[in-house]
């Protein structure tokens, strides 16, 4: 058997450690830490970045923007998320990548993909492991753990999708050992899951579930139609990722909340929504539960941490706008230190002129541009990408048809009315086409859209279909 390849070693490069160093100190330091530092370090990563990432170096000198021209971290250019379809964009060579996700935006066609390397790896799991801890697990003291149900695909069956990476580092850092991915090459596993939920209620101990929004919307129906309910014992949390940049059915955000609360007995406050790109590190966390844990007032909003920062900016000039206007939002994140520092997104929405800000959609396109006007279409964590979006819809269709086959339970007090349920439509056309098309690998087999860059033959952008 051939010796497996090695990622060749990283050239000796002072001021990336020197400003490495100082990121991980940042992180470190938590979300109450001190972002006075944020404004200098800003400045000197994009000096450094404009050195070594050509296709950024590029982008700026189209606007005639360096390094020395700029005194504000506000002035940093940001690289379109589109532009990641088209290029290889890192801040360092390619055959030293250990991690690609595909992108995640929607206006385009062709996918592009994230390289990130070791020391990028690095960064970005300590960052979301820093945000985890402080929005989604802010009761838990050093060390707490608790069972986490995963309603996603595991990094096995999804190794290029970002949440699937980071719903591996929940489990592995805040589960105990029973916590699982419920999601397999049959779909949900429903019958564990009830169970899960079965046995929470009866020993009081709390669970935390955390998937996609759309995962949830269907499991709330299905059990709504079913007349089945849980009361899960307090403490207990959910976390989902994607929704509210459209519409999941006929779910709006406030309905997505009467039925958790009624189906799982999981108070709004305790549902936690993530919203995360491949293009920027850091993951943002609803406020909700932590400002719940502290007695304080929640808003719903999202915060950026020390070392990131959001802005809004207007559709038609990109310049920043004031608080409570809605238009793109643009991150400024020091994690990004393998990629580029500033990330011009087509997400809409607002800051709050409290630190904070919020997603209102993805901004919709009309004659080819970019309009002020949210898009209707549904935009899940899975992302865009046509497998992505099958193995949602499979993974939708298997909860609404095993829980056909569930057996009935009394339900809990408070428990919904059971309502006439919608016989499941399988897509199975769609599903022999993407399935000959882009087979999901199993665990073991190889992959061409490895979560782990295989060293020396990067994966490359995939093409316009």
């Amino acid at each position: 058997m051939a010796a497996p390849r090695k990622t060749p070693a990283a050239a000796p490069d002072p001021e990336r450690d020197r400003l490495a160093e100082r990121i991980r100190a940042m992180i470190a330091a938590g979300v109450d830490g001190d972002p006075a530092p944020f404004d200098a370090l800003a400045l000197e990563l994009f000096a450094w970045q404009y050195a070594k990432n050509a296709p950024y170096r590029e982008f700026c000198a189209a606007k005639g923007v360096a390094p020395e021209q700029v005194t504000d971290w506000r002035q940093i250019p940001a690289f379109p998320t589109d532009a990641f379809k088209s290029a290889i964009v890192t801040s360092f060579p390619i055959e030293q990548a250990v991690m690609a996700q595909l992108t995640s935006g929607t206006t385009a066609i062709q996918r592009g993909q994230i390289f990130r390397d070791e020391l990028g790896r690095e960064l970005v799991l300590a960052a979301n492991r820093a945000m985890t801890a402080a929005y989604l697990f802010p009761d838990f003291a050093d060390g707490r753990r608790c069972r986490v149900l995963i309603l996603a695909p595991s990094p096995e069956m999804a190794p290029s999708m970002g949440m699937a990476i980071g719903m591996e580092e929940t489990r592995r850092h805040f589960g105990t050992p029973d916590s699982r991915f419920l999601l397999d090459f049959s779909g949900l596993d429903i019958k564990n899951l009830i169970a899960a939920l079965e046995q929470s209620e009866a020993t009081g101990v709390p669970v935390a579930m955390i998937g996609s929004t759309s995962a949830f919307v269907y499991f709330f129906n299905a059990c709504k139609a079913r007349g089945l309910g849980f009361r899960l014992p307090a403490g207990s949390r959910i976390g989902d990722g994607g929704g509210y940049r459209g519409r999941f059915g006929e779910l709006t955000q406030d309905d997505y909340f009467r039925l958790a609360g009624e189906v799982l007995g999981i108070p709004a406050s305790y549902c936690v929504n993530v919203l995360g790109m491949a293009e920027s590190a850091t993951n943002y966390f609803d406020d909700t539960l932590r400002a719940a844990v502290r007695g304080a007032e929640s808003k719903r909003r999202r915060i950026p941490p020390p070392w990131a920062r959001v802005e809004a900016v207007g559709i038609e000039d990109l310049r920043p706008l004031p608080p409570g206007e809605v238009g793109l939002l643009r991150h400024y994140d020091l994690v990004n230190l393998p990629t580029v520092i500033a990330v011009q997104t087509d997400n809409l929405g607002y800051i709050d002129g409290e630190g904070g800000f919020q997603i209102v959609g993805r901004a919709k396109m009309i004659d080819g541009k970019l309009a002020p006007l949210p898009s209707e279409r549904p935009v899940g964590p899975m992302g865009d990408k046509r497998i992505f979006r099958f193995l949602e819809a499979y993974v939708n269709f298997s909860i609404r048809f095993k829980m056909g086959l569930a057996r009935a339970r009394q339900p809990a007090p408070a428990a919904v009315t059971p309502q006439p349920m919608t016989p499941p439509v399988c897509p199975c056309d769609e599903l022999t086409e993407e399935m000959l098309a882009n087979p999901v690998p199993r665990p073991g087999a190889p992959s061409d859209t490895a979560g782990e860059a295989r060293p020396g033959t990067p994966a490359q952008p995939l093409r316009h279909r």
